[in-house]
């Protein structure tokens, strides 16, 4: 199945596919709850995601499409010029990650080996997890001074902010998710970049995703 909002997208993705003997395209959506839907209905073996998608996003239906049908195969398809998406997809449940401008015979090795059960990354995507990886690895130069807190201490709202951060919302959806000020969702995210010691969105959502997700405090 094919998931994506841009219809040319989804018709090249198509024709692709077509071409292959060993494949077929049982469905086609144009967004999140789409594929829902149609998932249980056509049962697809592997499904191409889109990650940034009005309304459901790519990380939200995976996550509701593995909770029916955990034996799915959900590759994401990306333009990857952020790192936002990476970890909380991962952690969805999402098997690999391609990138849209990846080769033909790329694209379809990616679905086949999806299917076969491997874990297909574009080399682009795994460069940027193994240097994700080596960078949260590596010390800080204060660390002697500064060790990190074993547990951190959040308002409720900012528990809130940090769980939603680490499902992969961006900034405008955790504002309309809460019915508070975009301004307001980044005030909150620069406290838990201070708070948790995460030098980026990604560790952040890593570190929301942990056992040590910090401790809410119920300021209310």
């Amino acid at each position: 199945m094919l998931v994506d909002d841009q219809h040319l997208v989804r018709a090249g993705l198509r024709m692709l596919c077509e071409t292959a003997a060993d494949l077929e395209v049982v469905a086609e959506a144009p967004g999140g709850a789409e594929a829902v839907r149609l998932a249980g209905r056509t049962e697809p073996d592997v499904i191409l995601m889109d990650l940034r998608m009005p309304g459901m996003d790519g990380i939200r239906a995976t996550t509701a499409i593995l909770a029916a049908r955990p034996g799915t195969r959900i590759l994401a398809l990306t333009t990857f010029d952020d790192d936002d998406h990476l970890y909380p997809a991962l952690a969805a449940g999402m098997c690999g990650f391609l990138v849209k401008d990846a080769s033909p015979t790329d694209l379809l090795d990616g679905i086949r080996r999806a299917a076969a059960g491997d874990r297909p990354f574009s080399p682009e995507v795994l460069r940027r997890v193994v240097d994700t990886a080596v960078a949260a690895r590596a010390p800080r130069p204060d660390r002697r001074t500064r060790p990190p807190a074993p547990e951190v201490e959040l308002t409720g709202r900012e528990a809130e902010v940090l769980r939603l951060v680490a499902e992969g919302l961006s900034n405008t959806e955790i504002a309309g998710h809460l019915h508070i000020g975009v301004t307001t969702v980044k005030t909150h995210i620069a406290n838990l970049l201070s708070k948790t010691g995460a030098g980026n969105r990604v560790k952040l959502a890593v570190y929301g995703l942990g056992p040590a997700g910090g401790r809410s405090e119920d300021r209310r």
